[in-house]
Parts: structure tokens; C-alpha cells; sequence
């Protein structure tokens, strides 16, 4: 197998794990600037930073933001989420003051929902084949 520079290593394993990720704003309400999401993409990066995640790509509209990120199996991707959605909340309404409009009664930027999807790697009807043709002992 050829290397590849982005299969990563832990203590006791070796691992290339990758989600898209997509947050919504509350409401699906039109929030944020270019000024936002560059901001956004710097706090996230921090967060993925301090749970060992990298943040591969980052991208948004007014309304939703795209994360492509690379996770070590021993992080939840339900706590990252956790953390990104409200870290990114409380700090962007910290420093736009005028976001606070956006932030409905629950005072949320963020929709309660998300998107995770699986990515990388071969598509499943691959892989079903390849686990079929192992060499099972009779």
C-alpha cells in the first residue's frame, strides 16, 4: 500500500476518519457577512485544535456553514459538534454585538440540528465486495 500523508496515527491505532459537517442558523435566518465567517472559520479551527481535529476545509453562506474535518476515533463527532456550534454562538455574539438580533428566544444562533456525513475512502459497494471476498476458513 502506498503511504499517504493523511492517514493519522494514535496509541493504538491508525486511522484516516473525515465528516462534512453543516450547521444552519436558527430559523434559517440570513446572519452572516464575509466579515462573519472569517471570524467563524478562526474560532472553529481553534476548537477542532484543542479536540486533536483538523479542520480541513471551512466554507459558508449567509445562512449554513460547510466543515470538512479529519477526527481521531476517540473523539465524539455529536461533542465536537457540541462545542463548535456553541463556542462559535457565544463568541461571535461577544464580538458582533450587533448579531444579537439573530439570536431568537433561546437566545441560539444555531439551528438545534446538524448534518454529519461519512466521506473518503471507497464507495460501499467497494468495500461490501472486498469484506465478501475475504479467505473465510471453512
Amino acid at each position: 500500500m502506498a503511504e499517504r500523508d493523511d492517514i493519522r496515527t494514535g496509541r493504538h491505532c491508525i486511522f484516516l476518519l473525515h465528516a462534512h459537517l453543516v450547521f444552519v442558523t436558527k430559523s434559517r435566518h440570513r446572519v452572516f457577512t464575509d466579515q462573519h465567517l472569517q471570524r467563524m472559520e478562526a474560532i472553529m479551527r481553534d476548537v477542532c485544535t484543542d479536540f486533536e481535529v483538523e479542520l480541513v476545509e471551512f466554507n459558508g453562506e449567509s445562512n449554513h456553514v460547510h466543515l470538512l474535518v479529519n477526527f481521531p476515533p476517540k473523539v465524539a463527532v455529536s461533542k465536537l459538534v457540541n462545542s463548535l456550534k456553541g463556542v462559535s454562538s457565544r463568541r461571535l455574539r461577544q464580538e458582533f454585538p450587533e448579531l444579537v438580533q439573530h439570536y431568537w428566544r433561546a437566545q441560539r444562533l444555531w439551528s438545534g440540528s446538524y448534518f454529519a456525513g461519512s466521506v473518503g475512502g471507497a464507495p460501499l459497494s467497494v468495500l461490501r465486495q472486498y469484506i465478501e471476498q475475504q479467505d473465510r476458513p471453512v
